[in-house]
Protein backbone atom coordinates (compact mmCIF):
# COMPACT_ATOMS: atom_id res chain seq x y z
CA UNK A 1 0.00 0.00 0.00
CA UNK A 2 1.19 3.40 -0.76
CA UNK A 3 0.94 6.24 2.11
CA UNK A 4 0.95 10.14 1.58
CA UNK A 5 2.56 12.15 4.36
CA UNK A 6 4.02 15.41 5.23
CA UNK A 7 5.30 17.58 8.02
CA UNK A 8 2.33 19.95 9.41
CA UNK A 9 3.26 22.79 7.12
CA UNK A 10 3.57 20.46 4.05
CA UNK A 11 7.76 21.96 3.03
CA UNK A 12 8.70 17.65 3.84
CA UNK A 13 5.77 15.67 2.08
CA UNK A 14 6.74 11.88 0.84
CA UNK A 15 5.12 8.76 0.08
CA UNK A 16 5.84 5.62 1.65
CA UNK A 17 5.22 1.92 0.27
CA UNK A 18 4.82 -1.18 2.01
CA UNK A 19 2.38 -3.25 4.38
CA UNK A 20 2.42 -1.69 7.79
CA UNK A 21 2.84 -4.29 10.43
CA UNK A 22 3.01 -3.61 14.08
CA UNK A 23 5.07 -0.14 15.12
CA UNK A 24 7.29 0.45 17.85
CA UNK A 25 6.98 3.68 20.40
CA UNK A 26 10.24 3.99 21.88
CA UNK A 27 11.49 5.91 25.18
CA UNK A 28 14.16 7.29 24.95
CA UNK A 29 15.45 10.61 25.45
CA UNK A 30 14.17 12.25 21.56
CA UNK A 31 11.36 9.83 20.57
CA UNK A 32 9.26 9.91 23.71
CA UNK A 33 9.15 13.57 23.64
CA UNK A 34 8.51 13.61 20.17
CA UNK A 35 5.82 10.97 20.53
CA UNK A 36 6.49 9.12 17.26
CA UNK A 37 5.02 5.86 16.20
CA UNK A 38 7.93 4.08 13.87
CA UNK A 39 6.85 2.34 11.15
CA UNK A 40 10.11 0.28 9.84
CA UNK A 41 10.71 0.34 6.25
CA UNK A 42 13.63 0.14 3.73
CA UNK A 43 15.20 3.83 2.72
CA UNK A 44 13.93 3.36 -1.08
CA UNK A 45 10.37 2.91 0.13
CA UNK A 46 10.33 6.43 1.11
CA UNK A 47 9.65 8.94 -2.17
CA UNK A 48 10.46 12.97 -1.19
CA UNK A 49 8.44 14.70 -2.49
CA UNK A 50 10.08 17.97 -2.00
CA UNK A 51 13.70 18.93 -2.39
CA UNK A 52 16.26 17.56 0.35
CA UNK A 53 17.65 20.97 1.26
CA UNK A 54 13.53 21.53 2.80
CA UNK A 55 14.61 19.23 5.57
CA UNK A 56 16.86 19.27 8.65
CA UNK A 57 18.54 16.69 10.55
CA UNK A 58 19.51 16.66 14.08
CA UNK A 59 22.00 13.23 15.41
CA UNK A 60 22.66 13.12 19.24
CA UNK A 61 24.92 9.95 20.96
CA UNK A 62 26.45 7.65 18.49
CA UNK A 63 25.27 9.75 15.07
CA UNK A 64 23.96 6.88 13.18
CA UNK A 65 20.36 7.91 12.91
CA UNK A 66 19.52 11.18 11.37
CA UNK A 67 16.35 12.49 13.04
CA UNK A 68 15.03 14.51 9.84
CA UNK A 69 12.40 17.61 10.75
CA UNK A 70 10.95 20.42 9.44
CA UNK A 71 12.85 23.36 10.12
CA UNK A 72 9.47 25.68 9.65
CA UNK A 73 6.91 24.25 11.66
CA UNK A 74 9.56 21.39 13.60
CA UNK A 75 7.87 18.51 12.96
CA UNK A 76 9.52 15.15 12.77
CA UNK A 77 8.62 12.84 10.05
CA UNK A 78 10.88 10.23 9.70
CA UNK A 79 14.44 9.25 11.11
CA UNK A 80 17.40 7.42 8.50
CA UNK A 81 19.83 4.83 9.83
CA UNK A 82 20.72 1.37 9.24
CA UNK A 83 19.70 -1.91 10.67
CA UNK A 84 22.11 -4.54 12.05
CA UNK A 85 22.87 -6.13 8.24
CA UNK A 86 24.09 -2.50 7.18
CA UNK A 87 20.65 -1.91 4.82
CA UNK A 88 19.41 1.50 4.73
CA UNK A 89 16.44 2.14 6.82
CA UNK A 90 13.47 4.65 7.39
CA UNK A 91 11.92 5.08 10.53
CA UNK A 92 8.26 6.73 9.49
CA UNK A 93 6.34 8.29 11.91
CA UNK A 94 3.03 7.34 11.27
CA UNK A 95 1.52 10.38 12.98
CA UNK A 96 2.55 12.24 10.14
CA UNK A 97 0.77 9.53 7.18
CA UNK A 98 -2.92 10.27 5.83
CA UNK A 99 -5.71 7.81 6.95
CA UNK A 100 -3.80 5.78 9.28
CA UNK A 101 -6.54 5.01 12.37
CA UNK A 102 -4.10 5.12 15.12
CA UNK A 103 -6.67 3.30 17.69
CA UNK A 104 -6.22 0.20 15.43
CA UNK A 105 -2.16 -0.34 15.04
CA UNK A 106 -0.50 -2.91 17.59
CA UNK A 107 1.99 -1.05 19.32
CA UNK A 108 5.10 -2.81 20.34
CA UNK A 109 7.23 -0.83 22.94
CA UNK A 110 10.73 -0.64 22.80
CA UNK A 111 12.90 0.19 26.24
CA UNK A 112 15.52 2.69 24.46
CA UNK A 113 16.23 4.26 28.06
CA UNK A 114 18.50 1.41 28.76
CA UNK A 115 20.69 1.90 25.65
Amino acid sequence: MKYQGSCHCGQIAFEVEGEMGAVMACNCSICQRKGMLMWFVPRASLTLKNPDANISTYTFNKHVIKHRFCPTCGIHPFGEGVDPKGNAMAAINVRCLEGVDLDALQINHFNGREL
